[in-house]
């Protein structure tokens, strides 16, 4: 039963729709007018997309432009600030290496002198050379704590105490003039001021001025000791050692009729291979009243008074403060910010290669978008 009224309702429903379907054929509209509308509709949507595609091509060439011009500024701009601080830092470098070498050579060549005192008991008795041409030497004395006794018959040859040694020799110079020294063993007890006391009588000078010449050298032992080292060295002599000695030290000179007081004073300079001995000295000129009878002044006399001023020796040493270890430090220091610059201008030109690349990728990107 159940099945007998299924099927005849599916009849009846089947039957309904074919009607329907006979009623929409009558109502239909043909079918070209269907292809007509459909060719219409896909005509009117290419010309809408087509116009929303020139309409988004042309708001994004409106906005795209200033975005990548600012873009393209603002790169530019970095670039140039980074080459500049990379030239601008081996600039600074270059200037500090030369100068770097230029303080190291300066102070190679012109050393700082180091000047200290050493305080002694005695000094190593220096030679007093003394060329007294025509003049007579008439006493040498040594005298203590500053103390000179009145003299007695000036004029008149005197015992003396002094070691002397009498040197005949050629002059160094140019004029090549045969020289007579009396050399004289000088003074060493500084703290008891011993003195040497000298007095010196010159007759019938025809000179218009009346003077005796001196030279002072380091070590009078120098000259005793220059016999024995004949035989060591073949052209060490007497002789030679006051040519040389007359070559490498001052000459100074004392008046007649005056008292001349010495006062002299050592100076050591260590040189950078070499040593080098000189004296500095302070001089006293006090005038002598002569008693004498007028038959005898025709005599000149000349008083010489030698002494050291004072206990302590001048040492003077010239040091070199340039030191290479700074100076290979500092150049160290300037190659590593030379090599730190390089790399950091190789980086700067990788990125902006980069990013040169990747703006010409994007407009290609654009481009191909537009088309």
């Amino acid at each position: 039963m159940l099945r007998t009224e299924r099927s005849r309702s599916y009849r009846e429903f089947v039957d309904k729709d074919e009607e329907e379907e006979e009623e929409e054929e009558g109502d239909r509209p043909p079918r070209g007018f269907f292809d007509d509308a459909a060719e219409d509709r896909e005509s009117e949507e290419p010309s809408k997309e087509s116009s929303k595609g020139t309409s988004q091509a042309d708001d994004s060439r409106g906005s795209g432009p200033p975005m990548r011009f600012s873009k393209t500024c603002l790169r530019n701009f970095f670039t140039v600030v980074l080459i500049f601080i990379y030239l601008l830092l081996t600039g600074v470098a270059v200037f500090l290496a030369y100068q770097t070498i230029s303080d190291f050579l300066e102070k190679l060549n012109h050393p700082v002198m180091s000047v200290t005192y050493k305080e002694v008991d005695s000094f190593s008795p220096p030679g007093i050379a003394l060329y007294p041409g025509k003049a007579r030497l008439l006493s040498c004395r040594h005298h203590y704590h500053d103390y000179i006794p009145p003299l007695v018959d000036p004029g008149t040859p005197q015992e003396g105490d002094c070691v002397m040694e009498d040197v005949t020799y050629v002059g160094p110079f140019a004029e090549q003039r045969m020289k007579r020294a009396v050399v004289v063993r000088g003074q060493q007890d500084v703290r008891n001021k011993e003195v040497i006391f000298m007095q010196f009588s010159h007759n019938e000078t025809e000179e218009d001025f009346s003077a005796i010449t001196y030279m002072l050298f380091a070590n009078f032992s120098d000259l005793i000791d220059s016999d024995a080292r004949v035989l060591r060295l073949s052209s060490a002599n007497k002789s030679e050692f006051m040519r040389d000695c007359e070559r490498n030290y001052s000459m100074w000179t004392f008046s007649g009729g005056f008292r001349t007081w010495v006062k002299m004073s050592l100076v050591r300079t260590s040189g950078k291979n070499n040593e080098a001995v000189e004296f500095r000295q302070e001089t006293a000129v006090v005038k002598f009243n002569d008693k004498r009878p007028e038959s005898e002044r025709t005599n000149q006399l000349f008083f010489a008074v030698f002494e050291w001023r004072d206990p302590y020796m001048q040492e003077i040493r010239l040091i070199v403060t340039a030191n290479p270890w700074n100076s290979v430090a500092i150049l160290c220091g300037v190659f590593m910010a030379l090599f730190k610059a390089a790399n950091f201008a190789k980086l700067t030109i990788q990125w902006t290669i980069k990013m040169r690349k990747r703006h010409l990728r994007n407009k290609t990107r654009e481009l191909n978008q537009i088309q």
